[in-house]
């Protein structure tokens, strides 16, 4: 298997040799994509930018997209090393609470109330290893209580298994949530239940993940006099634009952003920069899923045409400000022509959320390019202390 530094380009090229030697040529045909293309991407010299031209290459080489990414399977990185150790009890925990088992609660109700609203802190600021381990405990507390508070933290684990790379284990966590919030009969959480369900399928299932979040918004119109329920519609809106786009629907996206703007101009940006459940719908989000969206279209151009209307500042999630950082610097690297820029727009996604941007393997990626370019004349020292923090080894 590919070393943890290698590139999703070099894990493509593993799985390709795997299937009895298979042709660049023949990948390219069954992918849908040029046989250039796949050598530059094998190369490390081209990202892929695209949701779908992953699924698609997956596709064509029996794996997952999972697989490609190297996520949740690869040991070495120190975030997520330190997360890893946790994961085991949060899964026995989830296991626990789907078999029906309830233990009882040991923890006073403002200890727990405490507990919580500190891993809720953590996820604001990406914390996600230190988030994990608060976990196991958390969970099983809140299966004593059960409803609302169930839902909040199942939530809570979804999120941070989904950005440690266990996708899978966040989607029992989802669903999870989804029970918890029902048996409450609360609208709000049942809406950031569903939202948090369809960010933890798996990108293959983009189509699914889009219908998902188009039930969801019409289960939930009934409700929709209630402040917290509009912000997750808008939620679960921006949800389908994404993954319609993926699936080769991009009329679909066009109509759920748009519905998803005219939800947020009512609202505005949340006061506190966070909104319920700290999911911070309003203009900006909208304009950061634009980007997101522009980018899952091959659309540079409008990536950085957007990014100049955004302040991401007015939201306090930092996992916001790294997306706004994140697409700006793989647009700006696009080209090739503007790699000073992307390096800073890089520098300021990992100041913003060190440990996801240490694990996302299309910013390493972009990273790699980078350097590869720069070895024509020489790696600047900024690059090279980025590249450093993010194991990626300048000699390959």
């Amino acid at each position: 298997m590919p070393k943890k530094a290698d590139t999703i380009g070099a894990r493509i090229r593993y799985w390709r040799l795997r299937r009895n030697g298979m042709t660049q040529a023949v990948l390219a045909g069954l992918a849908g994509v040029s046989q250039s293309y796949v050598s530059q991407v094998e190369s490390g010299r081209k990202t892929i930018d695209r949701r779908s031209t992953l699924v698609a290459i997956a596709a064509a080489l029996q794996v997952t997209v999972a697989d490609l990414l190297g996520q949740g399977a690869e040991p070495g990185d120190p975030a997520r090393d330190n997360a890893a150790e946790a994961v085991p009890a949060i899964w026995s925990a989830l296991i626990e609470i789907e078999d029906g088992e309830r233990r009882p609660s040991t923890r006073a109700p403002a200890d727990l109330a405490a507990g919580i609203t500190r891993s809720d802190q953590l996820r604001t600021d990406s914390h996600y290893p230190a988030m994990a381990r608060l976990l196991p405990g958390l969970l099983v507390e809140a299966a004593a209580v059960g409803g609302t508070t169930l839902a909040r933290v199942a939530y809570q684990a979804s999120t941070c298994l989904r950005h440690l790379g266990y996708r899978h284990l966040a989607l029992n966590a989802a669903r999870i949530a989804v029970a918890a919030a029902e048996d409450a009969e609360d609208a709000a959480w049942l809406g950031a239940s569903r939202f948090a369900y369809t960010q933890s399928l798996p990108i293959e299932s983009a189509s699914l993940a889009a219908r998902a979040a188009d039930r969801s918004v019409a289960a939930l119109q009934a409700d929709a006099g209630d402040e917290r329920v509009r912000q997750m519609l808008g939620q679960l809106h921006l949800s389908a634009a994404l993954t319609s786009t993926v699936s080769g629907r991009p009329d679909l996206g066009r109509d759920h952003l748009a519905e998803a703007a005219r939800e947020a101009a009512t609202l505005g940006d949340p006061q506190d920069g966070a909104g319920f459940n700290g999911c911070g719908f309003g203009p900006t989000n909208v304009k950061l899923w634009e980007m997101s969206i522009a980018a899952e279209l091959g659309d540079s151009g409008r990536v950085i045409e957007v990014s100049r209307t955004v302040r991401p500042r007015a939201l306090v999630a930092s996992i916001r400000h790294q997306s706004y950082w994140l697409d700006l610097g793989r647009a700006l690297a696009d080209s090739g022509q503007r790699d000073a820029e992307a390096l800073a727009a890089f520098v300021q996604a990992e100041r913003a959320a060190p440990a996801p941007f240490a694990l996302n393997p299309l910013a390493r990626d972009a990273i790699v390019a980078m350097v590869r370019r720069a070895k024509r004349r020489a790696v600047p020292d900024e690059l090279r202390a980025l590249a450093g923090r993010m194991s990626i080894n300048l000699a390959t």
